[in-house]
């Protein structure tokens, strides 16, 4: 009996000098394997890992490119991004749920990444610049913007999608804008066109120099320049670089490029707009001029809008 317990105790020794060997050796490949490249939260303390407020967000426009800019940040090494829209200063159901809900909602980051989220509602929410200035009046804003006419039809053309795919009637581009052959100023799409408007509220809190201004239509047509600026204006390195993109001819837009993989925005990015007569859209356009000048007079930029 004796023997057989001392033998028992040899044996587990044995096999922890084993299991400790094997540990050592993992632990040395992994090293060994991430030397070169950017560390993983697998490969550091718990306790630096965490889930962070947004060091940056994007805060609209609907319709304007919010999704392709923040696929585009996520290419650099030091941002991770939030996947879907939270919504949380826009919508008081999900605020009621207090920040510390909105910070779980969030990735995963090391220290010195930044947190970037977006949802295009933010920007015309008359609550959110007040709420979000709470949370944090340091966070840096991206507002992407683009031909608010052009963006009008681009937000009823998805409006209406999702009601066909419901099986609910929807009533013509024209009947919503014009009434009596004349702008309907009380049209939501219209509203959310009127840049100004909802910039002051914004203005009224955070600094001008807190808010960067991406020019949409120049991300699609040429993203690096536009994404270069953005890097600056995050105070992150250039990490992002023209062989990020290349220009999907089957899409007709530019998709991205980062460690031998490609990845094209899904297809309901752009789709083909819902038709509106030349004359009411010329009549649209009219409407806006003064509203955009008041824009371009506010942000310091002009753009070559209708």
């Amino acid at each position: 009996m004796l023997w057989t317990l001392l033998l028992a105790l040899v044996l587990l020794l044995v096999l922890q000098t084993q299991l400790c060997v094997c540990l050592q050796e993992l632990r040395s490949s992994t090293t060994s394997g991430s030397s070169g490249s950017s560390a993983t939260p697998a490969q550091i303390p718990d306790a630096a890992v965490s889930r962070r407020l947004p060091g940056a967000i994007i805060i609209g426009v609907r319709k304007g490119g919010t999704r392709a800019l923040l696929e585009m940040l996520n290419l650099h090494p030091e941002v991770e991004v939030a996947k879907a829209e939270i919504h949380y200063f826009n919508l008081d159901e999900n605020f009621r749920r207090g920040l510390d809900w909105y910070r779980a909602q969030m990735p995963l980051t090391l220290p010195g990444q930044v947190t970037v989220e977006k949802t295009p509602g933010y920007f015309t929410a008359p609550l959110a610049p007040t709420r979000m200035w709470s949370a944090n009046p340091a966070v840096k804003l991206l507002l992407i913007v683009r031909d608010p006419a052009e963006r009008l039809v681009s937000d009823y053309t998805q409006v209406l999608h999702n009601r066909l795919q419901q099986n609910k009637p929807y009533q013509p581009l024209v009947e919503l804008l014009l009434h009596r052959g004349r702008i309907n100023p009380s049209y939501k799409a219209l509203q959310r066109s009127l840049y100004h408007h909802h910039l002051a509220r914004w203005l009224e809190l955070f600094p001008r120099e807190q808010i960067h201004i991406v020019d949409g239509e120049a991300l699609i047509q040429d993203p690096f320049p536009e994404l270069q600026k953005a890097e600056r204006f995050l105070e992150l390195p250039p990490r992002i670089t023209p062989e990020n993109f290349y220009f999907n001819t089957t899409k007709g837009f530019y998709c991205l490029l980062t460690a031998g993989h490609d990845k094209c925005l899904d297809d309901s990015k752009g789709r083909p707009h819902a038709p509106l007569s030349n004359k009411a859209f010329q009549k649209l356009c009219k409407y806006l001029r003064e509203p955009n000048q008041i824009f371009f007079n506010m942000v310091g930029q002009t753009f070559d809008w209708c």
